[in-house]
């Protein structure tokens, strides 16, 4: 099949080095470089009117059911078991049984798409803390002014600032709540917040140490801060909230709190990328899903992966650490995934394998990845990434996307 996508000539050197001081020092992408090679791509990715409707629509129906079924987990603790949580989340939620669920507003998804042999599949969603807005806001806009007749499709840190702002009515103090000991992290805030003073809203940067919560009201506790947060914003992943001590710490982003959360904890249930294991006991609608999602088994069930025909993940992995497919993973590393996996089955997954549509580029063949963003439901940008190889994972560059004018 034809690819949706084309890959834009890359930039001028003079204009390539004030691009990447402009990435830096006007959109807070601080991490610009990881060992001998730029993190951002000299080259942007071209994608047709048609093409972004049709992902976007798709992105679209998968935000509408996986809101649906985060809904219907959070009341069927008994299927909790088959995610994989922590084992202190799990207990968390069966205890509250779906009662009092944690207040969430302005929920953003990140759908991560890929232009298979058999049209377009998905390989993952993260509902819990995506990533992705500077490259595909700031940095795209960037790249835009070098190209005539091309845009990013949406701005998602200027939609996702919107939303915020409906949540609190423009007015209140927005907590932006992350692992400050990563710089990685610190950059998103950063730019998230800057989006929001520039609307003349007040923000303030914490980890979740600085909140102490009273009557299910979040409170900033700390010598440089205080005040009552309108809404919290979360760059600090689900499941290392329960790693946190004392409990009073973490338990309230999962369950009761009335300070609106983006996104709550609840968002790991869909996360899980065990979720299809739940699939046949959910009444939830789920078409987009089992439609563009590859079938889903625990590796226990799963005889031999040395075919190729599976790929496997751990179920709450990121950048495509610690996954193994047969002839792209090295020998070593996939014999080593392969062994963690059949020891403790619980902690990952298989997913079908599918065949990525190479790109070609002028700096070789790339393997894409387009991260459709979804705010409140609606369509919101794309974060695209490019490989040398058909797994997007650390090495990958993040690319710009562009939709024809």
């Amino acid at each position: 099949m034809n690819s949706p996508f084309t890959a834009g000539a890359p930039l001028q050197a003079n204009d390539w080095r004030l691009i990447r001081l402009r990435a830096m020092f006007d959109c807070c992408k601080w991490d610009i470089q990881s060992e001998d090679h730029c993190v951002l791509a000299d080259f942007p990715l071209f994608l047709e009117q048609d093409a972004w409707q049709l992902v976007a629509q798709m992105a679209e129906k998968l935000a509408h059911e996986a809101l649906l079924a985060e809904k219907e987990l959070l009341a069927r603790p008994d299927l909790h078991s088959k995610l994989g949580l922590p084992r202190r989340i799990h207990k968390l939620f069966q205890s509250s049984n779906g009662s009092n669920p944690s207040n969430g507003v302005a929920r953003v998804h990140r759908f991560d798409f890929h232009f298979t042999s058999e049209g377009w599949r998905i390989s993952e969603v993260n509902s819990d803390v995506p990533g992705g807005f500077i490259e595909a806001s700031g940095f795209a806009e960037i790249i835009a002014e070098h190209f005539p007749g091309y845009s990013p499709p949406a701005n998602p840190a200027c939609l996702y600032a919107q939303a915020i702002a409906r949540a609190t009515g423009e007015r209140g103090l927005v907590g932006f709540v992350h692992a400050t000991a990563h710089s990685d992290d610190r950059q998103v805030m950063e730019y998230l917040a800057r989006g929001l003073r520039s609307r003349g809203m007040a923000t303030v940067m914490l980890s979740p140490e600085h909140l102490r919560w009273e009557s299910d009201i979040a409170r900033v506790a700390g010598k440089f801060a205080a005040g009552e947060p309108a809404v919290l914003v979360r760059f600090f992943p689900g499941e290392w909230l329960c790693e946190l001590r004392p409990d009073s710490i973490w338990t309230p982003w999962f369950v009761g709190s009335a300070t609106p959360l983006s996104n709550p904890g609840s968002a790991l249930l869909v996360q899980s990328k065990r979720f299809p294991l739940t699939w046949p006991e959910l009444r939830s609608p789920l078409d987009a899903w089992r439609e563009l999602l590859p079938a889903t088994k625990c590796p226990s069930d799963v005889r031999d992966f040395s075919q190729g025909d599976w790929v496997l993940k751990p179920i709450f992995g990121r950048v495509g650490e610690d996954v193994a497919i047969a002839g792209v993973t090295e020998h070593r590393s996939f014999d080593a995934i392969l062994r963690a996996a059949r020891k403790h089955p619980d902690e990952w997954v298989a997913q079908r394998r599918f065949e990525t549509a190479p790109l070609e580029t002028e700096r070789g063949p790339r393997y894409a990845c387009l991260g459709i963003f979804t705010v409140d439901g609606r369509a919101a940008g794309a974060y695209g990434r490019v490989a040398t190889k058909p797994l997007i994972d650390q090495e990958a560059q993040d690319a710009a996307v562009l939709v024809r004018r």
